[in-house]
C-alpha cells in the first residue's frame, strides 16, 4: 500500500520540542522533493519547511526559521522535522507531502505543488 503516515505530534508546553516523523511505505522517497506543511483551524494551509531530493538543500518559512530543522533518512525512507522553542500560535495539524524532483526556493513551499499527501497529526502547543 502507497501511502505517507505522520507521527511525533502531541501536546508540548510553550518552549518545548517535538520530532515529527514522516514515513513512506510503498514507494520511496530518494527522488522526491519533501514538505512540511501545517493548518491550523480557520486558516490556510501554510508550507513550512521542505528539502530537496537532489543535494538536501532546505528552506525553511519565515515563521519556524531557526526553530525547526528539517532532515530525511533515505535508508529509513523517512523525513524528519524537529520542532524547538514551540509556541502557541505553532499549534496545528502537520502533514508531508510529496512533489517533483527539484522544486526550488519559489514552489518549495508551496502547497499546489505537492502532489501525495500523509493524513496528518496533531501539534497541541499550551500550558
Amino acid at each position: 500500500q502507497v501511502q505517507l503516515v505522520e507521527s511525533g505530534g502531541g501536546l508540548v508546553q510553550p518552549g518545548g520540542s517535538l520530532r515529527l516523523s514522516c514515513a513512506a511505505s510503498g514507494f520511496t522517497l530518494d527522488y522526491y522533493d519533501i514538505g512540511w506543511f501545517r493548518q491550523a483551524p480557520g486558516k490556510e494551509r501554510e508550507g513550512i519547511s521542505c528539502i530537496s531530493a537532489s543535494d538536501g538543500t532546505t528552506y525553511y518559512a519565515d515563521s519556524v526559521k531557526g526553530r525547526f530543522i528539517i532532515s530525511r533518512d533515505n535508508a529509513k525512507n523517512t523525513v524528519y522535522l524537529q520542532m524547538n522553542s514551540l509556541k502557541t500560535e505553532d499549534t496545528a495539524v502537520y502533514s508531508c507531502a510529496t512533489g517533483d524532483y527539484g522544486l526550488g526556493r519559489l514552489k518549495c513551499l508551496t502547497p499546489a505543488e505537492y502532489d501525495f499527501w500523509g493524513q496528518g497529526t496533531q501539534v497541541t502547543v499550551s500550558s
